[in-house]
């Protein structure tokens, strides 16, 4: 398996606030996302799950965020593009790197995509596709990385969701009636 915590290490020092952000979201994602797996038997291996979701977000040091102490020179939106492309360059799974892909949002339509270029690149897909993206895309939606970190409720996501639109509040539903309850 991937050693991605060798990689975390690597781009996120310890003993910064950067690497404490970093950490507390990925590690409630994983144990949100594995949660999900488990209670809807899902055919993913813990193991995938638990890298997928500490690597979704490894581009956010290279973008502009100062509020979670990011201070790099790109807008905040590009970190799954970016993340993806980091991935790649250090030979990850292409798995993961389609994770930090399409986690964005409830994923980016070719439409979101257009109307945000040139942040991101529009010959790739931002949409999660495969169970393991859906499943850290949705689990990601509960956690933010500012504030008290806390798990947000359902109803709470679903606002932040509805700002982007009804077609993703649409796609955000149909995550909730995939993971959102024990089937």
């Amino acid at each position: 398996m991937f050693d991605y915590q060798e990689l975390i290490d690597k781009y996120y020092p310890a003993e910064t606030p950067l690497r404490d952000i970093y950490m507390r979201h990925c590690e409630s994602v994983a144990r949100k996302a594995l949660e999900l797996a488990e209670l809807n038997n899902l055919p993913l291996d813990p193991g995938e799950i638990k890298a997928a979701a500490m690597l979704h977000d490894i581009g956010i040091f290279l973008t502009d965020a100062a509020g979670i102490h990011c201070h790099g020179t790109a807008p905040y939106l590009s970190h799954g593009r970016l993340g993806a492309d980091l991935l790649r360059s250090v030979g990850a799974p292409e798995v993961y790197a389609l994770v930090a892909e399409r986690h964005t949002g409830a994923g980016l339509t070719p439409a979101d995509v257009e109307r945000l270029a040139p942040v991101l690149a529009p010959d790739r897909s931002y949409m999660p596709e495969s169970l393991l993206e859906r499943l850290i895309c949705y689990a990601d939606k509960f956690y933010s990385k500012s504030n008290d970190m806390r798990e947000k409720s359902l109803e709470r996501v679903r606002a932040s969701i509805a700002k982007f639109g009804a077609e993703a509040s649409a796609r955000f539903e149909a995550f909730h009636r995939e993971f959102g309850s024990i089937r």
